[in-house]
């Protein structure tokens, strides 16, 4: 029997790894599935370990089944079937099947019913608090996964919201304790005051599962961690498979240290590297190595690439993110012509905002496509119901609009209202029902049809304040039309950035001389089109990226202050191992882009190139980085400034990020960050 077929000399190290604690650390690409499951074949099938011992914690139920699935095929290509099997599973499926066996300690009952997120947004909001409901969500779930109950929380708060808070926080748990529930953190949490509390259930778990297994050790967080020393109480044979090189969950807890750390925390630990890469050219690897070296908070590797030479990486530059989403759709349709699927390319960016500006670009080349982890942008309620508003200044005998904002904000007209109003119309379309004044008004009431008539004399004002200007009709919406009033108020900002952002394109589309009809017909054509999306471009932030992998890749908005992104408490070795998160996802080919003005929010910014393109060597550090082509920005050279407007380059000092200018703007010199400044 040979489970080490197909490894390479650290793989198999690693599998052949039987007792005490292991690292393994393993970058992008390198195979660190495969080894993890030859390691769990060969400890059933060659040494003998019983399964039942055998404890394996993953992040996602899909990680867990595939690895029960492929371990399993293993075992069976061996002739090796065993009537036990091991515990693979997430850590809150952990949770949930301990409490339920362990519950009692806490003298509540096994019977508890777990929460959905939206079961909890309810409870919190019975307790009226004046701090938005998703702001004590997270504030609950960081003192849970901080081991920190209520009590302790209050006794070491620092200012007044915290402390009104940390008083939900204290209700909230004592409304889940009185009506024996528990939220998706209370799986963990729980449990870990059980272990805390009952050291001997502890030990007695720890002797149950001899053998332990952790993937994506790099993503744990102090609960969990604390709950891995409690299961290793007994044995120290805890192996660790991660890369800290891809810890990018620290805004929602996660702690690199713990990897950072493990040898420490298990002193006879042994660490193994898996640096071979299967994955990837050498041409982004070098990219990638080259950007990742820069952190000082990484055990240190050198991915090694196990591929032919392809490609070298592009960088492209472009005026603005429309020119920069045409290019790119040039070039996936070029991929597509010359036989490249388009499921095996994809888009990333940093910001989920951004995937506006990707959404339009691909519809406009008709490029099928799919949004992974957020919704289609015109498919958000908001944005729907701006349109149908748009569709109805067209077409007043649009029923379906109609019905989707007659009440949209609420004007008094009701399910009730509306059934009374179809039931009179009796197949004829609402406007022409409406025109029949004494028969409307004997169907619907006097209130009703003074609120109908109010309602097309709106989308008559709406029309001509779009024939005066477009600026005269969003000012006339947003005065008359409060189409955000139905949502609550912590959804409220990201939904007024929404409807920013579809004005601001509407905008776009009439200055370019397209009839809104035709601008509604596109959208209308393009959402048809779009419904099978199986070979597709897929989209998504690099968040979302990782554990994939695609040949072509494009990542957009490499721009300092968009990626990395940076502000109060940023991280730049997090953003960093971000960006190598991004590279290592292509296969076959990497592109990089940045633009000299992206709009972004609802305004526009004008920011230079990542850093991490320096980084990486992908761009030299000197005058050239704030070029337009080949120019530099040098004497005599026209520049605009978005204050002082244009004037004319005197003299260029310093280079790189450092580069300073002194303009005439009309007689009046100023020096300048070149970085503030484009060049004509």
């Amino acid at each position: 029997m040979n489970f080490l077929d197909g490894l390479n000399a650290k793989q198999a190290q690693a599998v052949e790894h039987i007792d005490g604690a292991l690292l393994l650390l393993a970058g992008a690409g390198s195979g660190k599935t495969k080894t993890l499951i030859s390691r769990l074949a060969y400890l059933i099938g060659a040494v003998g370990i019983d399964p039942a011992s055998i404890l394996c914690l993953t992040f996602t139920n899909k990680a867990s089944s595939e690895m029960r699935e492929r371990a399993t095929l293993l075992l069976q290509n061996q002739g090796i079937h065993s009537p036990t099997s091991p515990l693979l599973c997430t850590f809150h499926k952990f949770g949930l099947l301990f409490l339920k066996r362990y519950i009692s300690c806490l003298g509540r009952e096994n019977n508890f019913v777990l929460l959905d997120g939206d079961d909890c947004k309810k409870i919190i909001k019975g307790f009226e608090s004046k701090i938005a409901t998703s702001t004590i969500l997270s504030a609950i779930s960081h003192y849970k996964n901080s081991t920190l109950s209520a009590c302790e929380v209050l006794q070491n708060v620092s200012d007044s919201e915290e402390r009104k808070i940390a008083k939900v926080y204290e209700a909230y748990q004592n409304y889940l304790e009185r009506n024996n529930l528990v939220d998706f953190d209370d799986l963990l949490y729980l449990s870990y005051l059980i272990m805390e509390q009952n050291p001997s259930i502890a030990q007695s778990l720890s002797k149950k599962y001899s053998y332990i297994m952790v993937d994506e050790y790099q993503d744990t967080n102090p609960l969990q961690y604390k709950i891995l020393r409690f299961l290793t109480c007994t044995h120290q044979n805890l192996c660790v498979v991660g890369d800290d090189d891809q810890s990018i969950y620290g805004w929602r807890g996660a702690d690199i240290r713990n990897i950072l750390e493990f040898t420490q925390d298990f002193p006879d630990a042994k660490m193994i590297k898996l640096e071979q890469n299967y994955r990837s050219t050498p041409e982004i690897l070098r990219v990638a190595n080259a950007l990742i070296e820069k952190n000082s908070q990484r055990l240190g590797k050198v991915l090694e690439p196990m591929l032919e030479s392809g490609r070298e990486v592009e960088v492209c530059s472009y005026e603005s993110d429309r020119e920069e989403m045409q290019a790119i759709s040039k070039k996936i349709i070029h991929l597509h012509k010359s036989g490249v699927k388009y499921e095996d390319i994809a888009i990333l960016y940093r910001l989920n905002g951004m995937a506006k500006g990707v959404e339009d670009g691909l519809l406009r080349a008709k490029i099928p496509y799919k949004m992974i982890g957020t919704l289609r942008f015109y498919e958000r309620a908001e944005v729907k119901d701006v349109i149908s508003y748009l569709r109805l200044m067209v077409n007043l005998n649009d029923d379906f609009s109609l019905l989707r904002v007659l009440n949209r904000p609420k004007r008094g007209f009701g399910k009730t209202s509306e059934e009374k109003l179809l039931h009179g119309a009796n197949g004829r379309k609402i406007r022409e029902f409406f025109e029949n004044e004494r028969e409307c008004k004997e169907c619907i009431g006097e209130k009703n049809y003074k609120t109908l008539s109010e309602f097309f004399a709106l989308i008559a004002e709406l029309n001509n304040a779009l024939a005066h200007s477009f600026e005269k009709f969003e000012d006339t919406f947003t005065q008359k039309i409060d189409i955000l009033s139905s949502y609550p108020i912590a959804e409220k900002e990201e939904r007024r950035l929404n409807l920013k952002e579809l004005f601001a394109s509407l905008k776009e589309e009439l200055n370019a001389n397209k009839e809104l009809q035709e601008y509604l017909n596109d959208l209308s054509l393009s959402s048809e089109s779009d419904k099978e999306v199986s070979n597709s471009v897929s989209c998504m932030s690099v968040h979302l990226s990782k554990g994939l992998e695609f040949d072509y890749v494009f990542v957009i908005g490499c721009e300092n202050g968009f990626f990395p992104l940076m502000g109060d408490g940023g991280d730049i070795e997090e953003e960093r191992r971000l960006g190598y998160v991004a590279f290592t996802r292509a296969r076959r080919e990497l592109n990089l882009s940045y633009v000299h003005t992206r709009y972004y929010r609802g305004k526009a910014s004008s920011l230079p190139p990542s850093r991490f393109l320096y980084e990486a060597n992908l761009l030299e550090d000197s005058q050239e980085i704030f070029t337009t082509g080949a120019e530099v920005m040098g004497a005599g050279a026209m520049v605009r400034h978005k204050i002082f407007g244009v004037g004319r380059v005197l003299e260029a000092t310093g280079k790189g990020k450092e580069m300073k200018v002194r303009v005439s703007f009309g007689g009046n010199e100023r020096v300048i960050l070149a970085s503030f400044l484009e060049l004509l």
